[in-house]
């Protein structure tokens, strides 16, 4: 669908992801004439390659496991097998309901979607297809691709998560090179699918952002689970063979798979686009923006993974939704990145939001810390998980870093980001009542303990 010729829009985005769709949901709300470019399918990455259709495939493997422990409580449930088709259509149908919804949303809000690749030709025009859209103010949100390593090839054996979605059978053995948050969740759902796992970081923990307590505590339930890893040492190569791949580290090992998924994260989609001749400032592919989303050029923004930090889809969501409101004049408050929460849904799941303990003393100095174990809380033990809730403060200070570990913490994220972005003292939590039995009683229970007067916990 286009626009009449030379019909000028108030804002002219360049991607339909998280960023780009919520940036002009919210400007055309605020009365903006908006043109949306997207050169696949509305949604973007998280939508069907990423965020969504990974959760899908993390409950399937959520349901598994309750099958196989169902004896645990009382339920005589028996595991028979997973089919694959079954699960991939469950997780289609999740994508398909929330893209069609997504299309209705931009319909209705009178967003012009633009089909067909956009190239930015003028710091006000992107071209599509021959046919130019000109805007007061253009957004760039063209997203993010999957890595590789220099001079690891992507193909047949050697896959990422985007083939990683598509499997139709689960492969027997499988050895992920990466361990963020993507190689993670991929090694627990295929743990629970019933592969053999192996992890290869070359850091010294995995989910390396994470606090290191969190780090070492998923490392602990993994080694409970039989998921295999190898941390600290580089990845050298990787040989195909007609049944598997065979991957060696650079101290000698060697791992035999059936796959080898690559997950050492996501570059920016910034390539062949127009950006640098346009005169953008970039920097290894990223582009470089003010705390306000706004580049060196005049009237051009970027938002979410293009721009250096978390690549994370709520991120660019929220991004797309300043950059929206500033275009409109509202004066939106600079977004704070050390205050946007994280969650890594494998089993157990991590969360945080705030400073890790490290970070903190780097800044602060002397800081105050609080440890309050899960095997304290009644809900946590009926659902059978192990784990913590870490506080970080600021000596005589707020609450500046909240982490959490656990089976279904990551529903806890909502609270912990609301005290650490409004540094709430432990004190103020404290007096809180959180409902019992919840895991939410969890926070409430270290913020007790760090105010200097421990319930369900010992001093």
């Amino acid at each position: 669908m286009a626009g009449a010729a030379g019909q000028e829009y108030d804002v002219v985005i360049l991607g339909g992801g998280s960023g780009g769709y919520a940036c002009a949901l919210r400007a055309a709300e605020l009365g903006l004439k908006v043109a949306l470019v997207e050169k696949d399918l509305l949604g973007g990455t998280c939508l069907h390659r990423g965020c969504i259709p990974t959760k899908a495939l993390i409950h399937a493997a959520e349901v598994a496991d309750a099958a196989r422990d169902s004896e645990a409580v009382g339920v005589r449930a028996t595991f028979e097998s997973i089919d694959m088709a079954g699960v991939n259509k469950y997780k289609d149908g999740v994508v398909a309901r929330l893209y069609k919804g997504l299309q209705g949303l931009v319909k209705s809000r009178k967003v012009e979607l633009v089909a067909g690749a956009g190239r930015l030709v003028a710091k006000d025009t992107v071209e599509v297809d021959g046919r130019r859209y000109t805007g007061k103010h253009v957004v760039l949100a063209s997203g993010s691709y999957s890595r590789s390593l220099p001079g690891l090839e992507i193909g047949g054996r050697v896959i990422t998560s985007e083939q990683a979605l598509q499997l139709d059978s689960v492969p027997d053995r499988v050895v992920v090179l990466g361990g963020g948050v993507i190689g993670v969740e991929f090694a627990s759902v295929w743990k629970s699918f019933g592969a053999d796992v192996t992890i290869v970081e070359a850091l010294p923990h995995l989910v390396p952002l994470e606090d290191e307590a969190s780090s070492k505590a998923l490392e602990r339930a993994f080694r409970k689970r039989g998921i295999a890893f190898s941390l600290g040492v580089r990845f050298k190569g990787v040989e195909q063979t007609d049944s598997g791949v065979v991957v060696s580290l650079e101290d000698g090992k060697t791992f035999e798979a059936d796959l080898l998924l690559v997950a050492v994260g996501r570059g920016p989609n910034t390539a062949n686009l127009g950006y640098e001749e346009q005169g953008i400032t970039m920097d290894r592919g990223f582009v470089l923006t003010d705390e306000r989303l706004r580049t060196n050029v005049e009237g051009v923004h970027a938002v979410g993974d293009i721009v250096p930090g978390l690549q994370l889809a709520h991120r660019g969501f929220q991004q797309g939704i300043f950059v929206a409101e500033d275009i409109a004049g509202l004066e939106p408050a600079v977004i704070d990145e050390t205050g946007i929460p994280k969650v890594t849904y494998s089993d157990p799941e991590v969360a945080s939001v705030g400073l890790t303990e490290a970070k903190a003393r780097e800044k602060f100095g002397d800081v105050e810390v609080v440890e309050y174990n899960l095997g304290g809380n009644g809900r946590s033990q009926i659902i059978g998980t192990t784990g913590f809730v870490k506080l970080v403060r600021q000596k005589d200070g707020p609450v500046v870093g909240v982490h959490m570990v656990g089976a279904r913490i990551g529903e806890q994220v909502g609270e912990a980001q609301l005290i650490v972005n409004w540094e709430a003292f432990p004190e103020d939590v404290a007096a809180l009542v959180h409902a019992h039995p919840t895991q939410n009683e969890a926070l409430g229970e270290a913020h007790l303990a760090l105010a200097g007067k421990p319930l369900h916990s010992h001093s």
